[in-house]
């Protein structure tokens, strides 16, 4: 009988030594001073610095990309994919008041392919430099049969630190605060099953075809990485009296705001407070989907949302504006229901 290897099982340890070296210069890169070791140790290590912090917090977070990554399998493009990873976690943290520290990543694939490995996790450290926190672990899983070969699932989480008394929280959030808008890049990484559901089954689309009013083609646009915030909101977490942070994420409007809300407070939003960018106009109408719906189910172009009261709010516009940064004043807290209710631009029509 012929002898068998693991290889002939579909898994490959050349394979998986050949992408740990592609990557390694990336990772490196992201490595902040607090960072121990180097790659290839059993557990990342961290020496976290506790001499700025008289009550440190850590501050978790987890989560993946989703069926966003069908739009990766179809278009064969993999260098953004691992933004939406870090992005996901590191923006959950940082409406918390937390300042990432480091990120790990998983990656399954079905058969790993050196290249296809390398592009995915250097736009993870790429995000991680970005957001200043270090990438210092992670698996690579071959798991043949498991998955279609070219086709893999990617998540990660990521850990921060906040002080105890800075730690951002639904308590001091008041009737009257307002709500600001910082502009998100596109459809970041909520929704997709709708979106594919309208783009590629209802409407035929392959992914190449350029869109008038997008600019560009339909899958640049849906592939289109998520927003990281950190570099602009933690100067702000530092400098300014903020009461309250969204992150805009699955569930949209309706179901985020309120997770930043004491049980007693409501937010009504303006629509038309903000241009809503040309994807979200063009997803319902191919799809003929209710308003109530699109909000529901994706951010129509608002990402991350500042709750403040109002002299801290004009304080915090004036800031963004001198730094070059978009924010919108979308709305205010309510007395009562513990809902959001949203009011002009289409709702108006």
């Amino acid at each position: 009988m012929e002898k068998m290897t693991y290889r002939d099982a579909g898994v490959d340890i050349d394979a998986g030594n050949e992408s740990v070296s592609m990557i390694k210069d990336c990772v490196r890169a992201t490595y902040r001073p607090e960072v121990l070791g180097d790659l290839g140790g059993f557990g990342g290590l961290f020496a976290l610095n506790t001499k700025d912090y008289k009550e440190p917090v850590l501050v978790s977070g987890t989560d993946g990309v989703g069926t966003k990554l069908r739009l990766a399998f179809l278009l064969n493009k993999h260098d953004t994919i691992g933004q939406d990873a870090v992005a996901m976690c590191v923006n959950d943290i940082l409406v918390q008041g937390a300042e990432p520290l480091f990120f790990l990543d998983y990656l399954a694939v079905g058969k790993l392919e050196p290249a296809q490995v390398a592009e995915v996790v250097t736009g993870v450290a790429r995000a991680c430099k970005e957001s200043g926190c270090a990438l210092i672990g992670g698996e690579t899983a071959e798991m043949a049969g498991f998955y279609p070969v070219g086709e893999y699932d990617i998540a990660g989480f990521s850990v921060g630190v906040a002080e105890r008394s800075k730690l951002i929280t639904s308590a001091r959030v008041k009737a009257g605060d307002i709500l600001l808008g910082l502009p998100s890049s596109g459809v970041h990484s909520n929704g997709y099953s709708l979106v594919r559901k309208i783009v590629f089954e209802h409407k035929g689309f392959k992914g190449n075809e350029f869109i008038e009013e997008l600019g560009k083609s339909i899958g640049e646009e849906l592939l289109t990485p998520t927003r990281l915030y950190p570099r602009i909101c933690l100067p702000l977490i530092r400098e300014f009296d903020i009461h309250g942070m969204v992150h805009i994420t699955g569930g949209g409007f309706y179901e985020n705001i309120p997770r930043a809300l004491p049980e007693n407070r409501g937010a009504e939003v303006d629509g038309a407070a903000w241009q809503m960018p040309p994807i979200f106009r063009l997803l319902q109408e191919w799809g003929n989907v209710d308003w109530a719906e699109m909000y529901r189910t994706f951010n129509m172009g608002i990402g991350m949302v500042l709750i403040a009261a109002p002299e801290e709010a004009e304080r915090i516009v004036s800031h963004l504006h001198a730094q070059g940064e978009i924010v919108h004043r979308i709305g205010h807290v309510t007395e009562g229901a513990h809902a959001v209710v949203i009011k002009g631009g289409v709702f108006d029509v």
